[in-house]
């Protein structure tokens, strides 16, 4: 961490190889085109250099961070080119698990490697259901009580909950 806060080619180069396919993957469920997920992966790994000395390793993993970065700037794109819509934003429930055809298996992390779906999957079905549109899916709280036809105000309430909960199973 400190190479890289330290602005470091090599450190930077070393992360790039470490996760840049595993982004990959994560950016091109979001955006089904090739050309422009390679595009949004390195505007995301522009923002990681840019703003490494952001990142706080007692509130998660540099992977997970990173993670982050990635889905919300496919999903910033999406949305700057107004293709929002429940069709264009993947929402197979493969979404963020597939890729092994893609990725070699030592490449290939997804987030039931860490334990989220496990986790997600053993809340309460209410819970569920909005972190799965929220986190695998891209949804913003207000299209989930769209398409839900849910008040906003549940949405807000029901992920608070929900997020509480894994924080609680996380922290054991």
């Amino acid at each position: 961490m400190a190479l890289l806060r330290g602005k470091s080619q090599a450190a930077f180069s070393y992360l790039y190889k470490a996760y840049g396919d595993v982004l990959y993957g994560i950016v091109s469920k979001v955006i089904p085109d090739e050309g422009i997920a390679e595009d949004v992966l390195q505007e995301a790994f522009v923002k990681i250099w840019t703003y490494i000395d952001q990142y706080d390793p007692a509130k998660g993993r540099i992977y997970t961070w990173m993670l982050n970065i990635a889905r919300n700037t496919a999903i910033d794109k999406l949305r700057s080119k107004g293709e929002i819509m429940r069709g264009k934003i993947r929402g197979d429930e493969e979404t963020v698990n597939t890729g092994n055809a893609v990725f070699p298996a030592t490449a290939q992390q997804s987030t039931d490697t860490i334990g989220i779906r496990d986790a997600v999957a053993d809340l309460d079905p209410r819970y569920s259901q909005i972190v799965q549109l929220a986190y695998f899916q891209g949804y913003t709280l207000d299209e989930i009580s769209k398409a839900l036809t849910v008040p906003l105000g549940t949405v807000k309430t029901r992920m608070r909950h929900a997020l509480q909960s894994l924080r609680k199973h996380f922290s054991r």
